[in-house]
């Protein structure tokens, strides 16, 4: 089998603003914020409303996200979920069909 490297991926996408609405409301439940303030170690995150297509890793990508979203996983000041696949079918959202939100960590 042949490894396939991939130069350039348009990570690009655009949300119906239904989806997007029903999509942030789950992103910002209470609950969920709890269960991510309980991973992150912190006292409180905030939903940053930015939303990223993971994308194949290549030079350019070597942590599999648009190089401008690097900043955030270099920062001790935010966190990057995977959105939960039950999130994404709530929001009839199919295409793409993975997401990854940044949320920043709150110091109180």
């Amino acid at each position: 089998m042949e490894i396939k490297i991939i130069d350039n991926f348009d990570g690009s996408f655009t949300l119906e603003p239904a989806a997007q609405t029903d999509l942030f409301q789950s992103l910002t439940s209470e609950k969920f914020l709890q269960q991510i303030v309980s991973q992150a170690q912190c006292s409180a995150v905030k939903f940053t409303e930015q939303l990223f297509q993971p994308v194949p890793y290549s030079a350019n990508t070597p942590h599999g996200m648009p190089a401008s979203f690097e900043q955030y996983f270099k920062s001790p000041d935010h966190v990057i979920i995977n959105v939960p696949a039950n999130f994404m079918f709530h929001a009839k959202i199919m295409t793409p069909s993975r997401l990854c939100a940044v949320y920043q960590k709150i110091s109180e």
